[in-house]
């Protein structure tokens, strides 16, 4: 049965997703939308927000907007009304983040949230989509298969109307649509416009949302693939499977899903059968089923982002000096000298499209499941498929210092 609950689920999911939530079979059939065509089954203007169920909001505000620059621009809690959570939310251009936390649970959201964070750790509990019409991409998705967690409705205040409505993906994660375009004020109804809690960097450290990766069970990654070609009509933009994710000792599969425009990408990954335990399981175990695993953000200045998350103190994985050996003979001249590459451990890839710079931050919080993609694209629509074997290579090495490999 659909949950008709009208709290606001970009900051309070209401309702749990069961862990074992799985695309419901249908007889409705859907044409994915091409790209660069003009009809699209379930229209997409881009990732609305990030929401984060986190054991101390207050804290992991703090946390964003010194280590990674984002500004504070609003809130709800005890002293505008919300007496059960708190929640704060962050901006860096494009890229918002809602970090909501639980004061005294009292309800069925508030006790699910603290619930998920005692199983799950900080973690991503919605990737909220901004919608031209959210009541026709919900209805659309129902009759398609999806699962339906809040009916359409609308939440106003003086500041005008915002149109919600939640589904279900994998595991306990949710798209909330959203179509914010009848509302002016600070983020939804109920929230207060704040001051940042840090001066601002003179130069945003990021502008947007590249992509959000999904970890899922051995065996299920076809399944939420489908899920999202049939649902929403997005394509399956690359996939990586046998040696493409491999090293000696674990291996990964990874598909990625992507609406037409390619404002929204979703790479799917699943472990794979090696010799020892993947990147993908370690974060199944320790997350306690399938999440979001890491969210890439796009920067155009990969090297002022890089320099200024470490001097506030953010760790990046790890590339030996021997990556850099070779690089400059199959990625060509990039922006950033290979020098410079090297000091900073930032990877290089080149495809037929161009050329991309990434990063990887360890994880963001004790357990080690959420991480973080600094990406810098300059052409290439690519994950950096070149950079898989000494990217997973780092990771094991950390997975081994955990005890986990």
């Amino acid at each position: 049965m659909t949950d008709t609950t009208r709290e606001n689920p970009l900051s309070s999911p209401e309702t749990p997703v069961a862990t074992t939530t799985s695309p419901v079979p249908t007889t409705a059939t859907a044409t994915p939308q091409a790209p660069g065509t003009s009809e699209d089954l379930f229209p997409v203007h881009g990732m609305d927000a990030i929401v984060f169920a986190v054991g101390n909001a207050k804290q992991a505000a703090h946390y964003y907007s010194t280590a990674f620059g984002m500004r504070r621009v609003a809130y709800s809690g005890p002293e505008n009304g919300n007496r059960e959570t708190a929640s704060y939310v962050l901006e860096s251009g494009g890229a918002r983040f809602v970090l909501t936390s639980v004061i005294k649970p009292t309800t069925d959201h508030g006790r699910f949230l603290a619930r998920h964070v005692a199983e799950h750790g900080d973690g991503v509990i919605d990737l909220s989509l901004e919608v031209p019409d959210v009541r026709a991409a919900y209805e659309g998705a129902l009759a398609r298969g999806a699962k339906g967690l809040v009916e359409p409705h609308e939440v106003s205040d003086d500041d005008g109307t915002v149109v919600l409505a939640s589904i279900a993906t994998y595991g306990e994660t949710r798209h909330t649509l959203v179509d914010r375009s009848g509302y002016k004020g600070a983020h939804l109804p109920g929230y207060t416009a704040v001051d940042p809690i840090v001066e601002p960097a003179e130069r945003r450290f990021f502008q947007a949302v590249d992509h959000c990766v999904g970890n899922v069970e051995l065996g299920r990654m076809n399944e939420w693939v489908e899920f999202y070609r049939r649902v929403m009509g997005f394509t399956n933009m690359k996939e990586f499977v046998g040696d493409d994710i491999a090293t000696e000792y674990s291996a990964l599969m990874s598909k990625v899903v992507a609406n037409g425009t390619r404002k929204v990408k979703f790479p799917i990954n699943e472990p794979a059968i090696a010799k020892k335990k993947s990147q993908i399981d370690e974060y199944l175990e320790f997350y306690g089923g399938p999440g979001v695993q890491h969210v890439a953000l796009a920067t155009n200045d990969i090297v002022h982002t890089v320099r200024s998350m470490r001097a506030a103190g953010v760790e990046f994985l790890d590339v030996p000096d021997s990556y850099y050996d070779t690089l400059g003979e199959w990625v060509g001249d990039t922006r950033v000298p290979l020098d410079e590459l090297r000091e900073l451990k930032i990877l290089a890839d080149r495809d037929e499209d161009g050329y991309l710079l990434q990063i990887f931050t360890k994880p963001v919080q004790d357990r080690p499941t959420v991480f973080f993609e600094m990406i810098e694209r300059h052409g290439s629509m690519g994950f950096g498929k070149g950079n898989f074997k000494a990217l997973f290579e780092a990771i094991e090495r950390e997975q081994a210092k955990r005890g986990n490999l």
